[in-house]
């Protein structure tokens, strides 16, 4: 295989996955599918890191597809977990582009929807399940889908998974998959959580990686407002929306579900049906319905939080808007890494109050690359609203409810009443009380009184 632009020619593939290519228009891989494709294929286990956006679906798929033979077995040969619903819909999507050609059965499960549905559908016969891990757990206690039979697991975006408490789920699933099988898994970052997983189960991984994770993307544009709270922050959006040329397809990032749903208020009052919002707390078919919107262009607003937008796949994404400053820089690089995908040119915005300086210069640090500072226009009003979390903490000082520890009430400074200086007799005081009441001393001497009173 050629180093410099390799084409899919160049890859062992065979016709149905050329013609599901030519379809789609794609004649080079991306360089994770380019490296990652022969180690795949070799059956070994395998760790590939590359950044968001790199094709990693692909690159996995490719290879599967390509040594995947024709079985009418009801139960499944590939395993894929992802750690959200929407990348199970967003990767079953991508398996059936490049399976166009081929007859395979591909099924997604996810929680949040009827199960007895799912059941009846795995009934039927699936070679590839991509699932979330804890609908997938269920559905393999229930015996209905039987696991024995996978060769190839999938972990995809591993390290969210984690992230969001998935590690329970995972070695669960471990223990009753087959120990003869191809482990594969791709993450976006390495952490020491990702890499303690690797160790424990991968049996000597061969790694693909591309690009450092942390090298800033070289096709965005960064740049920064510094705003001083939360409503100035609105004030500065609506001021930038208002440009529906430049910004025609806006993905605006907000750390928590509370703000996430207080910003879509704001900003659908200026601008109506222009925006939808994704996050946890909404139905399943919210979720999705605002995705497909925002990506049909049917909204050029998407609103979201960092679970949920992570690894979604949405072309042509104009700017990505950070709200507010993230805490870790992976989940900045993941949040910029929305725009700018396939070689096309993107732009990231980001919002900091002077409590987020620190998660700046952390950011700037990990990428070794300043962020550009601009000047918020002068037509922007600076807000003195605050909302509760910007508010100074009172501490009220005889609130009982809020003590710190130096207002610990300590020993009482008083003597005790007589009546609570009893002393506390224990055991022994039982018996004392049955011989100054004469009580039976057994349960069934009933005439153990009338005895003691003939003496």
């Amino acid at each position: 295989m050629e180093n410099d632009a390799p084409t899919f020619e160049d890859l062992n593939l065979n016709t149905p996955l050329y013609n599901a290519l030519n379809d789609l228009g794609f004649t080079q891989p991306t360089p994770i599918q380019a490296q990652a494709y022969n180690v795949v294929a070799s059956g070994k286990d395998v760790v590939g890191i590359a950044q968001t956006g790199t094709g990693k679906t692909f690159a996995y798929m490719l290879p599967i597809l390509r040594h995947l033979k024709f079985s009418t077995q009801e139960n499944p040969r590939v395993l894929i977990l992802v750690p959200t619903r929407e990348l199970v819909v967003q990767v079953v999507e991508e398996v059936e582009k490049l399976a166009a050609y081929i007859n395979i059965r591909v099924l997604g499960v996810y929680g949040g929807t009827n199960i007895n549905t799912q059941k009846q559908a795995v009934a039927q016969g699936q070679d590839i399940i991509v699932a979330t891990p804890g609908r997938l757990f269920d559905l393999a206690v229930s015996h209905v889908l039987q696991l024995k039979s996978i060769q190839k697991l999938v972990i995809d975006e591993v390290d969210v998974m984690l992230d969001l408490g998935f590690r329970h789920q995972l070695l669960n699933i471990f223990d009753i998959l087959p120990e003869r099988r191809q482990n594969i898994m791709f993450s976006a970052t390495m952490t020491e959580d990702v890499d303690e997983l690797i160790t424990d189960f991968f049996i000597k991984p061969k790694r693909v990686t591309i690009a450092v994770s942390g090298t800033p993307l070289h096709n965005i544009e960064q740049q920064r407002y510094k705003v001083v709270n939360f409503y100035t922050k609105v004030n500065l959006l609506e001021y930038l929306l208002e440009d529906e040329q430049t910004y025609h397809k806006v993905l605006i990032f907000v750390a928590f579900k509370k703000l996430a749903d207080l910003l879509f208020d704001q900003i659908e009052e200026r601008f109506p049906s222009e925006a939808c919002v994704i996050h946890s707390n909404k139905t399943q078919n919210y979720r999705l319905r605002s995705i497909e919107q925002f990506r049909s262009g049917e909204h050029r607003i998407l609103i979201a939080t960092d679970v949920m937008a992570r690894g979604l796949d949405i072309e042509n994404i104009s700017h990505v808007i950070n709200f507010d400053t993230p805490k870790y820089p992976e989940n900045y690089m993941h949040r910029i890494g929305r725009t700018g995908r396939a070689e096309q040119q993107g732009k990231a915005l980001t919002f900091s109050t002077d409590k987020e300086i620190e998660a700046i210069e952390t950011i700037e640090s990990y990428m070794d690359k300043k962020i550009a500072l601009l000047d918020v226009p002068d037509n922007v009003e600076i807000s003195k609203q605050l909302i509760e979390e910007e508010r100074p903490q009172i501490r009220e000082r005889n609130n009982p409810i809020k003590r710190r520890t130096e207002d610990t009430i300590g020993p009482a400074f008083h003597e005790k009443k007589d009546k609570n200086k009893k002393e506390n007799l224990g055991g022994s005081y039982k018996f004392k009380i049955a011989s100054k009441y004469k009580k039976p001393k057994t349960r069934g001497d009933k005439n153990y009184n009338k005895r003691n009173k003939r003496k």
